[in-house]
């Protein structure tokens, strides 16, 4: 089975003028995102982010659940923060998957848009199961990842649809919704 690797793109994604920008971390990100990584057997959680404040606000978030009195309160929020890495850019993630797994990963982007390079969920779980390859699949913010980092993937996972032409969850759920549709235990016939 592939090693899957998580991204959270903060830069760079778009505002919704189209406008190249940075985002900002939020708590509940790094939280919640973490515990699904690590629910679903993800190695690593990276947040891409070259802003020193935000890493520095990261780490410290990380280090209270890790090493400060959040270890003693809930250790099994600091057992899912271990796996949060910030990073500078998605070169620095792509170098870390390279230097843990001695591979190139395949980069997975996801989008609230269908586009080119689309792959459906059951494809790609089977990919990920089967391939001996790292799998880095990236999440982006703002509005959504930029032309420049959606050109570095491999493939686009398809869009989550929801019955009505509403497509805006927050990041969090759409990381559950699809770690869950790639690595959860669902009855393998109802993916198609």
């Amino acid at each position: 089975m592939g090693e899957l690797f998580i991204g959270l793109v903060h830069y760079p994604v778009t505002n919704k003028r189209g406008d190249v920008v940075a985002t900002a971390v939020t708590n509940l990100d790094v939280h919640d995102i973490a515990r699904t990584a690590k629910t679903y057997g993800v190695s690593r959680y990276f947040i891409i982010n070259p802003m020193w404040s935000q890493k520095r606000l990261v780490d410290r978030i990380v280090d209270h659940w890790i090493t400060g009195y959040g270890l003693t309160y809930n250790p099994d929020r600091g057992r899912a923060l271990s796996t949060v890495v910030v990073v500078e850019d998605l070169g620095e993630a792509i170098r870390s998957i390279v230097e843990m797994t001695k591979e190139e990963p395949t980069i997975v982007g996801t989008s609230a848009r269908k586009g080119r390079k689309t792959v459906g969920y059951h494809r790609l779980r089977t990919m990920i199961q089967e391939d001996n390859v790292p799998y880095l699949l990236l999440f982006g913010t703002g509005w959504g990842m930029t032309e420049q980092v959606k050109d570095l993937c491999t493939y686009m996972v398809e869009p989550i649809q929801g019955p009505g032409d509403y497509q805006h969850l927050s990041v969090r759920s759409a990381a559950a919704i699809v770690l869950d549709r790639l690595r959860g235990k669902a009855d393998e016939r109802s993916m198609s």
